[in-house]
């Protein structure tokens, strides 16, 4: 007979879907149902409540979903309305350790937004669970004292690159506690066949002029300045390039407007004319369909999920050798990477790539065979399940002998 399916909670405070939700909401969906029997708790101060996040997840077949408050932010706020909110959400953790026993669930999984990773360690003291915390950004300074405090008491920490994975340690945590589980995209989301001429006469752009993409957060970090002062050396011998950047100020990381900056910047280099601000988009494969080249050089990239889409759209990657990058980009392969602070070599490489359509293409055929073989949701949910079974080496037993005895 084969042994219990392995119950497995995953906890999500957001609301909103963000990167974080997308990676984990692929987990879920491709878990092996025959080893796990998954369930959600989502964000709800009410029962009835259905934010955008609960609408991601009811999509997902075979999970069971539970409403959970999990009590007021822990991202510095203060007050009496937070004790309040504090008060009545402990009947909910109350109330979820009864559905953890009842359900017989063993492995209890977060992200590392600060109330699911407290949450997560909580829960596990209280029930008995196993608990992971996934981080999807680098561990430094910026954390706060209670995300730092669950991250050391949790069973498992979770990296989305080798990067992040080497962070960890690096802040103390114990070594043998921590995993890489790369991020995934869905290839089959991406069509490389999709014209792109449509979105270039949005943006008066002629199909003769090399485009380069760049789609990111709009804050200092992510490198858009960089990209700019790029198109400035390289405008005399591709007088018609032109950028687009895509995405919305980020006014957690910045509290003035990077558009703005970076709108002043273009104008006093003099290329204000290549530089077109789409703002957000929610059309990526269309806006990356109608480039030549996608260019992100971030500083210390987590890992670098659009760098994923962009290869899966058989484009080419500009990307700096920092952070995560290296471990999605393969330098010379399906992009090129150049070092941090070298603005010189970051325009070189845009020139070598827009100087040669063969290498665009090579680049872009390696590229998407890349995600097809090593970035796909299923290997992540494998992964995944690797990691939990280091954590129950008892499952892990029975079901070797099971398939032992099976032979």
């Amino acid at each position: 007979m084969l042994p219990q399916k392995t119950g497995v909670l995953f906890l999500s405070s957001a609301e909103a879907p963000g990167a974080d939700t997308f990676i984990h909401t692929l987990i879920l969906r491709h878990l092996d149902r025959s080893r796990f029997d998954v369930h959600v708790a989502y964000s709800a101060e009410r029962p009835d409540s259905k934010t955008p996040a609960f609408e991601v997840l009811a999509t997902i077949p075979d999970v069971h979903l539970r409403p959970f408050n999990f009590g007021p932010s822990l991202t510095g706020r203060s007050g009496g309305s937070i004790a309040i909110k504090a008060v009545s959400a402990l009947a909910g953790y109350a109330g979820l350790v009864r559905y953890i026993r009842q359900h017989r669930i063993r492995i209890l999984h977060s992200t590392d937004r600060p109330r699911d990773a407290v949450s997560c360690a909580l829960l596990g003291r209280l029930s008995g669970a196993k608990s992971v915390i996934h981080a999807h950004l680098k561990c430094a300074a910026w954390m706060g004292r209670p995300l730092r405090m669950a991250m050391g008491q949790v069973d498992a920490l979770a990296g989305v690159s080798k990067f992040v994975a080497q962070s960890l340690v690096d802040c103390g945590y114990a070594r043998h506690k921590i995993h890489a589980v790369l991020n995934a995209i869905e290839p089959g989301q991406w069509d490389y066949r999709l014209d792109g001429r449509s979105v270039r006469r949005a943006f008066g752009i002629s199909d003769e002029a090399p485009v380069i993409a760049c789609a990111a957060r709009m804050f200092r970090g992510k490198g858009q300045d960089h990209v700019i002062r790029a198109v400035a050396a390289i405008r005399d011998e591709f007088p018609g390039v032109r950028v687009l950047i895509i995405g919305r100020d980020d006014r957690q990381a910045m509290r003035l407007s990077f558009t703005e900056e970076l709108t002043a910047l273009a104008r006093d280099l003099g290329v204000s004319e290549h530089i077109v601000f789409t703002g957000h988009r929610t059309d990526m494969p269309a806006l990356m369909a109608a480039c030549d080249v996608f260019a992100l050089p971030s500083l210390e990239e987590p890992f670098g999920l659009v760098f994923l889409e962009a290869m899966a759209m058989k484009k080419p990657v500009i990307a700096l050798d920092s952070g995560g990058a290296p471990e999605v980009v393969e330098h010379r392969k399906s992009g090129l990477l150049s070092p941090v602070g070298d603005d010189q070599a970051l325009a070189s490489n845009l020139r070598t790539i827009l100087r040669d359509a063969a290498l665009r293409a090579r680049m872009g055929e390696y590229g998407r065979s890349v995600v097809e073989a090593r970035f796909t949701p299923q290997r992540m949910a494998a992964d995944t399940a690797r990691m939990y079974a280091m954590l129950m080496p008892m499952v892990s037993r029975e079901r070797a002998g099971v398939l032992e005895g099976a032979r």
